[in-house]
């Protein structure tokens, strides 16, 4: 089974807007087509993006319970790392080690992200690094093979 850490940006996305494509992704991680890794660090920025982000907050309404009760689906769903090790890696943005040190901890085969600096490294230690458009191509193939 595929091992996965989608990053918070691709969570951010599914909240809010149900129907597009990274709400599939967290629809078919719902339904176990793939091991989904999160760690709490990953939950926190999802949060603090929903909730803080002027831009988002003027643009999209929604209540700040629905988006703790939107976190806490997926701590019921997720297999969570514990603790995350300190890989200090991402140059431009170091604020993606995270995702990445989840990815390493779990030992997933893929980060789903839309955040150039990751993609940019296309993999780091095994870890294939795709976009969400790559990996659910890679779920329907899986499918129907």
């Amino acid at each position: 089974m595929l091992s996965v850490v989608l990053d918070s940006a691709i969570l951010v996305s599914a909240f809010l807007s149900e129907g597009g494509l990274s709400f599939q992704i967290l629809q078919q991680g719902r339904i176990g087509k793939f091991r989904w890794w999160c760690a709490e660090e990953i939950l926190q920025e999802t949060r603090r993006v929903l909730l803080e982000e002027p831009r988002i907050r003027k643009k999209y309404h929604y209540t700040n319970e629905q988006v703790n009760d939107f976190l806490e689906s997926i701590r019921a769903l997720v297999s969570m790392v514990p603790s995350l090790p300190h890989i200090p890696m991402i140059e431009r943005d170091p604020t993606d080690d995270k995702i990445v040190a989840c990815a390493l901890h779990a030992r997933a085969h893929y980060i789903v992200t839309r955040d150039k600096d990751l993609l940019d490294l296309k993999s780091y230690r095994g870890v294939r690094i795709i976009t969400p458009e790559d990996f659910i191509t890679l779920l329907r193939r899986a499918r129907r093979g």
